[in-house]
């Protein structure tokens, strides 16, 4: 056991001698294979091998913005610019609740001053002073409104009760015609919808009692409103001009000469807008207010009246007033007078659609019916019937202003020098020194 690690320190020194032998053995073979290749005949046109093996570049990577494609990047692009409208109109539309009472009474006021300004401005063309024309043309304005409003109050006093009275023969009479009807309705379903009906009542007594108390609140609102419409449209009416310029000293001066040319067109457009629409619905009454009357339905100056107030809302006032018209025809004189009442409503209204409103408003304020009725319901759900009766002419103002602007830009975009066409040389005149040959 003594001789055992001599005999292993032996053989591995043996075995590293083999190792070394070979490694020598294979060097040399690797030598004399490249010297056969350096010294072999290449032929023509084929290059020799390299050396070593070429070492290809790992490809770059693109940014990651050219990695995304274009159709995403611009719907990106545009995405978060129509976030940033929306989010700005949300603010402005919270700012307007807010502030609605005083956002209408000026918007009210506006139209009123469209209405009067020209009466104004002939004064002054007289010789009547400003101030006077102003207050003048103001009482008279204000006075006709509220006698308006009291002849319509008074009219609706005076025949509620002999309304009430027809109402409930009209009611009875229904009842008997659906008791007779191919409908097959028996007195005890006619009963339980009336209990129904009561029972809905008597739910809702405690809201329509809130309802009643919050009254004075309305009471103090309106009256408010109606200070404030009125001080706004003297103001106006007298001092307009400079209202307006000290407006324009707020909008940036690069966009000031735009916006001081949209201004006038704008208020041409309302203008126009307010006397053309009272004309309309001053003819609609009228025609409408006479039909009935001949056809003995009660109260037919009151429902003229309301039917001259509805068609300040485009569309749907007008379907709103002649279906009252109707419904009282109905309830009071039967059904042959509501469907002549109905002819009477849907003839006029198709000779104010068709004829009055293309003449009296002409193109400058014709906005699409889809316009209409979709201004009128944004209009109606921010702010209630004043909303409705302020979006139309709004999107008519938007309009004009709108198309000014895009054709001012237009106007002061830098057009191209148009550049003469080159001649080509084969078609080129020869020059006038030099002589020409035969």
């Amino acid at each position: 056991m003594s001789q055992l690690p001599g005999w292993l320190s032996r053989l591995g020194a043996g075995l590293s001698q083999v190792g070394e032998r070979l490694d020598e053995r294979r060097a040399e073979v690797e030598n004399e294979l490249h010297t056969e290749s350096a010294t072999a005949p290449v032929p023509d046109g084929v290059p020799p091998p390299p050396a070593h093996p070429p070492v290809v570049p790992a490809q770059a990577r693109p940014h990651p913005v050219e990695a995304v494609p274009w159709g995403v990047r611009v719907a990106a692009e545009v995405g978060w610019r129509v976030l940033v409208l929306a989010g700005t109109l949300w603010v402005l539309m919270r700012v307007i609740s807010a502030v609605q009472l005083v956002v209408l009474a000026f918007v009210c006021a506006l139209l009123i001053t469209a209405l009067l300004q020209p009466t104004v401005a002939r004064l002054t063309r007289h010789g009547v002073p400003r101030g006077p024309a102003t207050a003048l043309t103001a009482i008279l304005g204000f006075v006709i409104m509220g006698l308006i409003g009291w002849f319509v109050t008074w009219q609706v006093m005076e025949n509620i009760d002999s309304l009430s009275n027809q109402i409930q023969d009209g009611i009875d009479e229904l009842r008997k015609w659906l008791l007779n009807s191919p409908f097959h309705v028996t007195d005890k379903q006619i009963n339980q919808i009336a209990k129904n009906l009561r029972e809905a009542i008597g739910a809702n007594a405690d809201q329509i009692t809130s309802t009643g108390l919050e009254g004075v609140q309305v009471i103090v609102e309106a009256l408010t409103g109606i200070l404030l419409t009125v001080f706004s449209t003297l103001f106006l009416l007298y001092d307009g001009r400079r209202i307006w310029e000290w407006t324009l000293k707020l909008v940036p001066a690069a966009a000031r000469p735009g916006v001081a040319g949209a201004g006038p067109r704008a208020w041409r457009t309302l203008t126009a807008y307010v006397r053309g629409t009272v004309i309309v619905a001053l003819i609609d009454a009228t025609f409408i207010g006479l039909g009935i009357y001949f056809l003995n339905v009660p109260m037919a100056v009151p429902l003229a009246v309301f039917i001259f107030l509805f068609s300040f809302i485009p569309l749907v006032g007008a379907v709103a007033s002649g279906a009252l018209a109707v419904v009282v025809a109905l309830v009071t004189q039967g059904v042959f007078t509501a469907i002549m009442t109905l002819v009477v409503v849907l003839a006029v209204q198709q000779i104010e659609g068709h004829i009055l409103q293309p003449f009296i408003l002409g193109r400058a304020v014709r906005v699409h019916p889809l316009a209409v009725v979709l201004s009128v319901t944004a209009g109606g759900m921010v702010a209630g019937i004043g909303g409705a009766v302020v979006a139309v002419p709004l999107v008519a103002v938007t309009n004009t202003v709108v198309g000014y602007l895009r054709s001012y830009a237009a106007s002061r975009a830098p057009h191209p020098v148009p550049q003469p066409a080159s001649v080509p040389e084969a078609e080129a005149p020869p020059p006038q020194d030099s002589p020409t040959t035969v």
